[in-house]
This record gives structure tokens, C-alpha cells and sequence, in this order.
């Protein structure tokens, strides 16, 4: 049966790849910033109507979409531990991302995560019309605005996953990684305002907004020094003033807090909540700041998903790196983190033959190269192979559902906005 299935869905996406190609090139051509994905939503609801999906266009959100089939419940019998039941069968969700970067495009590959998922649904429901025996239904779920956005935060408190059963999504970047160890994020916004004067003339008049912005930046800057390996804190100066000779009364930072754990994330939000004092005291300025009530979590990969799925990738040639401590993993953060707390997920990152890291130039060219392609199918495939697995085999989802509370009881979610 393993090989039928292989078979069959090989077969199905690599007959389709000049489509799917298409697809991914598609939104790589039009790249559209976080919740303005108007473009990217119509296009892809376009192609799974066509394709036969019962779609809902604007799903919770204005860029969000939501296509199933079967539409409707999926109900049939089946053995759980030698005992027949009546249920529903088990709801799979590809999730799509299409949302691009400021300035460089699709630097993150999210049209490659389309394509991906787009490929990945169209199989798993070909498979499902032609073969009796599955139970089960497949949901293709457009999920907007990652990039800074928390789209998938604001989808799961719609009530987006509420009949999910487990969440499936794959992620370019320059290597392999079964367990990438995308960490939990907290953003802030901070502004300083202080007292505008003539530079020049009247500079004791003045209380300078920029000193306090650069006091702030800089502190943290030697904070680095003393945070762990797996912790990141970045930002900007998003307003420094208007005029060289006009002291500034007013600038604003945002930034980014970034760490493995929730235990680290909230110390460390701590401690650059003390440069941001820090910074007003100095300078004299007052200081107003607020953290991002759609903060995000930390990646919980169920391993009986990461188990199934590395199964049919490794058929298709692909290595895993996650014990080569040589290769440096994508340690970044995403909502889909979020949904890890939810339902069952894996997020595992393929490479798309370029060593160019994600949010370059570099990558958004490699993200749009003919070479991206065939990993971008064998992800899809993979995907795809997992999900009739269980269909095939709904007992499988109690392991799943196991591993996956298992995970939850070791690790707290993280408290949007602590």
C-alpha cells in the first residue's frame, strides 16, 4: 500500500509541476505585504475552487482563506485499538503563507510555501475521490501576514483550528532541518519624547528624543554580550527627528525579543524593558512602550508527525541536518509556533540550493530560480504522503494526539503581550 501511495502521488504533482511552478512564480511576481495579500487570495482561491474545494474567501481575515473537501463531516468506521468506531474522520490542514518582506520581496520564500501547499492539498484530495478506504477531510488554509503580522494568532482566536486535528507546513531556507528551532518572539514599540530646541543656538533647552533612542539601542547592544546562544534581540529606529538642527522631541524604536523558552523570553523581555528606562532616566526624556499583544510562540514539533513525514522525505533524497551541529539551522520565529500549541504541527525547513540566508536579496532571487522547484515538489510530497498515511491509518492520530499533550505538559505556552 506504502508503495501505491508513493506512486500515486509522485505521479499526481510531478505531472502538475509545470502548473505549480507557475503558482509559486505567480506570487514571487507580485510580492504583497502583511494583510494587503489581496492578489495572492484571489489567485489561489481561484485555482482550489476550480479544483473542487468548497472555498471561504476572507476567512476571519480579509486575506485569509479556508478550502476543504470533503466539505461537510467526513464520517465513517473504523479500528482505534481493535475496537470499531463511528466518527468523523481525521480533519488535515496544509497551511499556505504568501504575505512578502518590505523592499526585497519574497526574501523568505513564502511563494514557495504556497506552491507547497497548493500541491500538497491537490494531491491529498485526488486521493481521497479515488480511493473508498480513506476517511477524512483535507483543509487548504491560507494564512496571511506572517512577516510581523501573527496572522495564524489571529486565525486560531477565530476559531480557525477548532476542528483541525493536526497542521502541516514547510518552510524554505538554506538547509534541512526536521526539527527547526524557530523561538518565541515578543515586539515592542518604544517612543521617547522629549523637548525640541535650536541645536545650535539653544541646545540646554532642548531635551534630546535621539539621545534617548541611541542610549536605548546601544544598551542593548552590550546586553547581547550576556544573553544565551539561542536568544536574539534586534530592532530599529523607526523615527529620529526631522532636521539636523532641530533637537528631536520625539523618536520611536521597534523591536524584537527572541528566545527558546518562555522562562527566557520573559526574563529577557525584562531586561531590555530596563534599557528602555534606563535610556528616559539618562536623557530626561519620558518614555511610553508597548509589547505586541500577538506575540508568538515557540515551535513544538510533534515527532509522530516528524517521524512520518522524514520517512517519505528521506525516499525522495533528501538529508536531514539536524545532527550536524556544523550546519546552523533557521533559528527564527513564527506564528505557526502558535499553532504548534493547538494541534499536532511540524514546520520543517527544506533548502532550495542556495546558501543565501532568508530575509536577503540573495534568497528572494533563489526563492524565484528554476532550482527551488523539485525540493519544493518532494516537500509538498511528503506532506501529502504523511496525510494519507493517517487517512489511511486513523489510529495513528491517537499517537499523534499523545505526543502532542505530552509536549504541552512540558512546555507553557507563551502569555500574548507578557
Amino acid at each position: 500500500m506504502d508503495f501505491v501511495k508513493s506512486k500515486f502521488v509522485n505521479s499526481f504533482i510531478d505531472e502538475r509541476k509545470e502548473f505549480l511552478n507557475n503558482v509559486s512564480k505567480e506570487i514571487w511576481e507580485n510580492p504583497e505585504l502583511k494583510f494587503e495579500e489581496f492578489k495572492a487570495h484571489n489567485f489561489l482561491t481561484g485555482i482550489l475552487k476550480k479544483e473542487g474545494f468548497e472555498v471561504i474567501e476572507e476567512y476571519i481575515l480579509k486575506t485569509a482563506f479556508r478550502a476543504e473537501y470533503p466539505s461537510g463531516e467526513a464520517s465513517d468506521q473504523f479500528v482505534v485499538r481493535n475496537v470499531v468506531l463511528l466518527v468523523s474522520g481525521p480533519v488535515i490542514a496544509v497551511l499556505c503563507e504568501y504575505d512578502a518582506l518590505p523592499d526585497q520581496g519574497h526574501a523568505c520564500g513564502h511563494n514557495l510555501i504556497a506552491e507547497a501547499g497548493i500541491a500538497a492539498g491537490l494531491a491529498i484530495k485526488a486521493a481521497l475521490e479515488i480511493n473508498p478506504n480513506f476517511c477524512g477531510k483535507v483543509v487548504v488554509l491560507g494564512t496571511p501576514a506572517e512577516e510581523g503580522g501573527s496572522g495564524k494568532v489571529f486565525l486560531i482566536k477565530g476559531g480557525a483550528f477548532d476542528d483541525i486535528d493536526l497542521a502541516l507546513m514547510v518552510h524554505p531556507s538554506p538547509s534541512d532541518h526536521m526539527f527547526p528551532p524557530f523561538i518565541a518572539v515578543n515586539r515592542v514599540k518604544v517612543t521617547y519624547k522629549g523637548r525640541s530646541a535650536h541645536a545650535s543656538g539653544y541646545p540646554w533647552e532642548g531635551v534630546n528624543a535621539l539621545d534617548a533612542a541611541v542610549s536605548c539601542y546601544n544598551s542593548i547592544a552590550l546586553l547581547r554580550q550576556q544573553i544565551k546562544p539561542n536568544s536574539r534581540i534586534h530592532g530599529i529606529i523607526t523615527k529620529g527627528g526631522s532636521y539636523p538642527s532641530i533637537i528631536p522631541d520625539e523618536t520611536e524604536l521597534q523591536l524584537y525579543i527572541r528566545a527558546a523558552t518562555l522562562r527566557d523570553l520573559r526574563h529577557l523581555s525584562r531586561r531590555v524593558e530596563g534599557c528602555i528606562k534606563a535610556a528616559a532616566v539618562a536623557t530626561g526624556c519620558e518614555v511610553a512602550y508597548q509589547f505586541d499583544k500577538n506575540s508568538v510562540d515557540a515551535l513544538l514539533t510533534n515527532k509522530v508527525l516528524a517521524n512520518l513525514y522524514q520517512k517519505h522525505a528521506e525516499t525522495l533524497g533528501v538529508v536531514f541536518q539536524d545532527s550536524d551541529h556544523g550546519v546552523i539551522p533557521f533559528m527564527a520565529s513564527t506564528d505557526m509556533g502558535n499553532v504548534s500549541h493547538v494541534v499536532p504541527s511540524i514546520h520543517p525547513t527544506y533548502t532550495i540550493g542556495t546558501v543565501a540566508p532568508n530575509h536577503s536579496i540573495a534568497f528572494a532571487q533563489a526563492a524565484g530560480a528554476p532550482a527551488a522547484q523539485e525540493p519544493t515538489l518532494a516537500a509538498a510530497k511528503s506532506m501529502a504522503l504523511l496525510a494519507l498515511d493517517i487517512f489511511d491509518n486513523p489510529a495513528l492520530l491517537e499517537d499523534i494526539k499523545i505526543q502532542f499533550h505530552q509536549d504541552i505538559a512540558k512546555d507553557e505556552p507563551l502569555v500574548l503581550g507578557s
